[in-house]
């Protein structure tokens, strides 16, 4: 059965990340819900497909805002999500009677978190009143006067207001002034126009740097003179070619030595980690973090739509929020980069009937907003399986986690060389369920502190895995710190905090 699941952020009043309201369907025919499947089916699709698939994927840590109506409540499918971390969202169409009442004073009494989505006062809705802790309102439908009204009356109570429909900078002043707690909406991708506003020296570079990624060939020698004329840019390729997610044999020392040693992927890579945050200045991390996720997803569903050029994907949905990041409008960034009229196009809105670029990127927009019905038809017209699409964007919301987390690790954080290496051996480690897995693995690099290791299971970033090969001087329990899809196996990176048994060569 296919699945579809995406997420929107929701911000606090400082602008950091709080939440993602998670939206899923499980039959790509229907946008709604329709309450005929059983609830055990029901139960089992979501336990599978988003809490063993791709739950921790999505949210990294943070809560998670799922929307319930009638049959959901009824259905009792609440019992697969954990409380600590979800708020169950009662839809503004669901009625009241005794039987949601009911249902939800169980949520209640259990200890799950219930909102009321798209908030409008009425009699009928005290009962669940007295039982929720947040109220969301609609701050484009609801008049003013009566937010206000809203706020004055609950707030006082303890409950937590969110404003939704926060498209604007102006919007989410507004309800920030207003006094709202939380805030969900695409304020921080839709700038305010700013005419004649130069764009500081620093982000001119980083335009540059990433013009030259829409090179089919990368210009190596036109690349290292970019980056070695802005001190910040060189230091972070210096740090990111330093860290623990490459095996080296030696320090890496120059800006050159450091190019030759990534290769293009991981160049391509290292240009948006480090231009994005540079560019993205006062604006909230979340900026960064979805232009990363866009970025990854357009450039899988642009490969599955078997475009030549699929790369450039990678560069479209990167280049999708280049207006909020240097805040200049999109068509005026779009010119400063030169960037290839395939994607401008696109992103402009002005590509010709079933161009393919076209499609990609409505097909990421349309699936980030939980328009199922046209992601269906966007994926038939591209000829890409739905069942692919869950799991580039899956794949894409780690990739991007993972990348962040990895260049903030200092440029220190590793202490020793790790070396290449060959052999098998066999690791043992838990699932997520919880039971003992035995699996045999490739190496392909070792230190005193650490392993890379090929595998042909997928095995869960911070899971305990132990190693006993005295063979090859491996002796130990580490931790994973990623797991990354290798043409058709994993490839995982070990943490041994207590020495992985392997001697340094003299």
């Amino acid at each position: 059965m296919d699945v579809f699941v995406a997420r929107q952020p929701i911000f606090d009043r400082t602008r950091q990340l709080f939440a993602y309201e998670l939206l899923f369907r499980s039959d790509s025919d229907s946008n709604e819900f329709d309450g005929s499947e059983a609830a055990s089916a029901t139960t089992q699709l979501i336990a599978h497909s988003l809490l063993s698939i791709g739950w921790q994927k999505i949210l990294d840590g943070k809560q998670a805002f799922i929307n319930f109506d009638r049959s959901l409540l009824l259905a009792g499918l609440h019992t697969v999500l954990p409380k600590e971390n979800v708020v169950l969202e009662i839809l503004e169409s669901v009625t009241p009677d005794e039987e949601v009442v009911a249902a939800c004073r169980e949520l209640h009494s259990q200890g799950y978190t219930i909102a009321l989505d798209d908030f409008v006062d009425h009699p009928s809705y005290q009962p669940l009143l007295e039982m929720a802790k947040l109220i969301k309102v609609d701050i484009r439908a609801t008049p003013i006067e009566e937010q206000e009204r809203l706020l004055r009356t609950y707030q006082p109570r303890g409950m937590a207001m969110l404003a939704e429909k926060v498209e604007t900078p102006e919007d989410f002043a507004w309800a920030r002034r207003a006094g709202y707690d939380f805030f969900q909406g695409y304020f921080f991708a839709r700038p305010a126009l700013v005419r004649g506003k130069q764009i500081p020296a620093a982000k001119v570079t980083c335009l540059k740097v990433l013009t030259e990624m829409q090179r089919s060939d990368l210009d190596f020698e036109r690349l290292e003179k970019l980056i070695s004329e802005d001190v910040s840019l060189s230091y972070k390729l210096l740090r990111y070619s330093n860290s623990a997610l490459f095996s080296r044999y030696s320090e890496i020392r120059s800006v050159r030595q450091a190019l030759a040693m990534l290769g293009e992927i991981n160049i391509r890579n290292w240009v948006a980690l480090a231009t994005l945050p540079a560019m993205a200045d006062d604006k909230p991390g979340e900026l960064v973090t979805h232009s990363l996720v866009r970025a990854r997803f357009c450039e899988h569903l642009a490969q599955a739509a078997g475009i030549s050029e699929y790369k450039l994907g990678f560069l479209m949905g990167l280049f999708s929020l280049l207006d909020a990041l240097i805040d200049t409008p999109l068509e005026e960034a779009l010119k400063q980069v030169s960037i290839v009229p395939a994607i401008s196009q696109a992103l402009l809105g002005a590509s010709q009937t079933q161009d393919a670029f076209g499609d990609v990127y409505s097909l990421a927009c349309r699936y980030e907003v939980g328009d199922w019905t046209a992601v269906a038809a966007l994926a038939s017209r591209l000829q890409i399986k739905v069942s692919e699409i869950g799991e580039a964007y899956a794949e894409s919301t780690l990739w991007a986690q993972r990348a962040l987390h990895g260049t903030a690790r200092g440029a220190g954080s590793r202490r020793n060389v790790r070396h290449a290496g060959s052999g098998t051996l066999r690791i043992g480690w838990e699932d997520g369920a919880g039971r003992r897995q035995l699996s045999k693995a490739k190496l392909l690099n070792v230190s005193v502190e650490g392993l890379k290791l090929q595998v042909a299971e997928n095995i869960p970033v911070h899971a305990r895995v132990s190693c006993d090969e005295p063979k090859l001087g491996i002796c130990g329990t580490g931790s994973v710190r990623y797991c990354s899809p290798s043409h058709g196996n994993y490839v995982i990176g070990l943490e041994f905090k207590n020495g992985t048994g392997w001697q340094e060569p003299a």
